[in-house]
């Protein structure tokens, strides 16, 4: 396959660029700046194919500016799939206005702009994989819900509602687009994870807030595979929950943790200092709110998971300690 891909320098593109070029793929990376020279990715390709030196190429946009090079994106197709992840970390740092702007405008205009550019293109690609979040579920408490649910409320379902609402002229133009709402990636090496590791590592994790709030969760591993699967399979299309098939409350989180790095895990950071900390909109909404989310269109598609159970992901992320 020929790959187009944004958001190639985050945490899950690196993956995924390493995932396909590893499986002989060719991918072209979507980047504000184009290095002399493009460097192919990490990892031995699993089938034994040289993916060669010109495995992944790299073509200029800048979604704040608007601009893309078109005459690129020719040069490199036609591809036979695309996977739109660009957007700025909602949790890396403090909300403000220019931040909610930015955290919001990221996704809106850089999605825009690559829909309006796919469907201009002399061979449209047939399918785009456009990132999204649980968070368009909104705090739902212990609600099971899946793609059929509706949004909820607050700044995250509002940010995820106009993300994917930027990708519906893809669909309308004859491109089978797949809205992938992504819950927590569990990975050693970044992510919502990787922040807490340091506190647990030394002892002093647990449970944030009363801990019954549901993380979705879903392994890196399971998560570019997931990714591949929507980029395969004709069937899928729409709303698509990325999540392990098991969600757990923020409390079994941080009993699998210090279970896993052999430390303790009772120690609780309440709602009040977190909202402290990172302001009350931001604490309410990103961390101690809660969506028990089920992935019923990956399971129907007949997906296999790596990893099903949460104590079990976590020490398989996290490696011998």
């Amino acid at each position: 396959m020929r790959v187009l891909l944004t958001g190639s320098s985050g945490l899950i593109g690196t993956a995924l660029v390493d995932a396909l070029v590893g499986d002989g793929h060719l991918v072209t990376r979507l980047v504000r700046t184009v290095p002399a020279k493009a460097t192919p990715a990490k990892g031995t390709p699993a089938t034994g194919a040289n993916p060669g030196p010109d495995a992944v190429t790299d073509v200029a946009w800048d979604p704040a500016r608007g601009t893309i090079d078109v005459d690129g994106l020719v040069a490199a197709g036609p591809f036979d799939g695309v996977v739109h992840l660009a957007g700025a970390g909602v949790g890396d740092k403090r909300w403000n206005p220019a931040r909610k702007q930015l955290i919001a405008d990221s996704r809106n205009l850089s999605t825009t702009l690559l829909v309006d550019t796919l469907v201009a293109l002399p061979t449209p690609p047939p399918v785009l994989v456009s990132a999204s979040a649980v968070g368009f579920y909104g705090d739902r408490g212990a609600d099971v819900l899946d793609e059929e649910s509706p949004a909820g409320t607050g700044f995250l379902a509002g940010v995820c509602v106009a993300w994917e609402r930027a990708a519906e002229p893809a669909a309308a133009a004859g491109i089978r687009t797949v809205l992938l709402r992504t819950g927590i990636v569990l990975s050693a090496h970044g992510g919502v994870l990787g922040k807490q590791l340091p506190l647990f590592r030394m002892g002093v994790g647990g449970k944030v807030g009363s801990g019954h709030q549901y993380r979705s969760w879903i392994t890196l591993d399971d998560e570019v595979a997931a990714i591949i699967q929507c980029l395969v399979d004709e069937t899928l299309a729409g709303p698509v929950n990325a999540t392990a098939p098991a969600p757990a409350t923020d409390a079994a989180l941080a009993k699998a943790l210090g279970a896993a790095l052999h430390r303790p895990s009772f120690f609780a950071v309440p709602a009040p200092a977190l909202k402290l900390v990172l302001g009350t909109e931001m604490a309410t909404d990103m961390v101690l709110s809660s969506q028990r989310v089920l992935p019923a269109k990956l399971i129907a598609s007949g997906f296999a998971f790596a990893h099903t159970d949460l104590d079990e992901a976590v020490r398989s992320v996290l490696g011998p300690n």
